[in-house]
């Protein structure tokens, strides 16, 4: 390529600036240079904050032109939260990154080639799971195209994998829900019916935290809100809500325990 187009990477954050110091680490690490980081400071507790700009400040300090940091007047969520980077964003293309998750250092390079080659408004990768310790314990594998149909029973794209063309975002109006879990399965199948089909990469180019206690992992919650997946968002029946989520929770069974299984 003669040219980088430029992208935006967002990451919201609320709590634990450890994970956030080696996910804003991981982005500087990459190949790929053409970036802008937009943090959405989403803590109501102002502590990690003078935390985030030492840690900015003493280690890249010369590339601090390149970072934002946006600071929410209360805890609005990682949703909403994105939402406020999707708004500001100007660069052609948009990537998110959970703030305890990490990027292999191609990521970026391997991704955007691949989109511009492809011409494509959306991509995903192939990632890997990993512990509070940095230790692999899972995988999952994208598929080179995922439909609608495909998507609605089995979610099987990984947030912090994605990368996004920034007007197609803007024209059709494109934004995280207004819902704790699940905002971005809602996002994915939004997406999913407007184009034919969603790249996937299968290359394991992010890291994704399984954390203790994080909402992701309050199996009641994400219930609940697969649930308001399918009847709030879907505008599904009761019954067809019904149907669809223990589709979908089985699945993820499914994939937990064969993975499991094989390790």
């Amino acid at each position: 390529m003669l040219s980088q187009p430029s992208v935006t990477v967002i990451i919201p954050f609320k709590d634990n600036i450890k994970y956030l110091f080696l996910a804003i680490n991981s982005v500087f690490n990459q190949s790929y240079k053409n970036f802008r980081i937009n943090i959405i400071y989403d803590n109501e507790d102002r502590t990690d904050l003078s935390k985030l700009k030492k840690f900015l400040k003493e280690k890249y300090q010369k590339k601090m032109k390149f970072v934002r940091i946006k600071i929410n007047k209360k805890n609005l969520g990682a949703g909403h939260s994105r939402n406020i980077g999707i708004k500001k964003c100007n660069t052609k293309y948009i990537a998110f990154l959970d703030s305890d998750d990490l990027w292999k250092n191609n990521k970026l390079k391997i991704q955007i080639n691949f989109m511009e080659k492809n011409k494509q408004v959306f991509s995903h990768t192939s990632y890997n799971i990993i512990n509070e310790k940095n230790e692999e314990v899972s995988s999952r594998k994208a598929k080179s195209k995922i439909k609608f149909d495909d998507l609605i029973s089995s979610c099987d794209i990984g947030l912090s994998t994605v990368i996004l063309n920034t007007k197609f975002m803007k024209k059709n109006n494109y934004y995280f829900p207004k819902i704790k879990t699940k905002e971005d399965f809602v996002l994915w199948l939004k997406i999913a019916k407007k184009i034919k089909f969603m790249s996937g990469i299968n290359k394991e180019l992010s890291s994704y935290r399984r954390v203790a206690n994080s909402l992701s992992s309050n199996k009641l919650i994400s219930i609940i809100n697969g649930y308001k997946v399918y009847r709030n968002y879907m505008n599904y029946s009761k019954l067809k809500s019904i149907y669809f989520l223990f589709i979908l929770s089985i699945n993820s069974i499914k994939k937990n325990y064969y993975k499991n299984k094989s390790n």
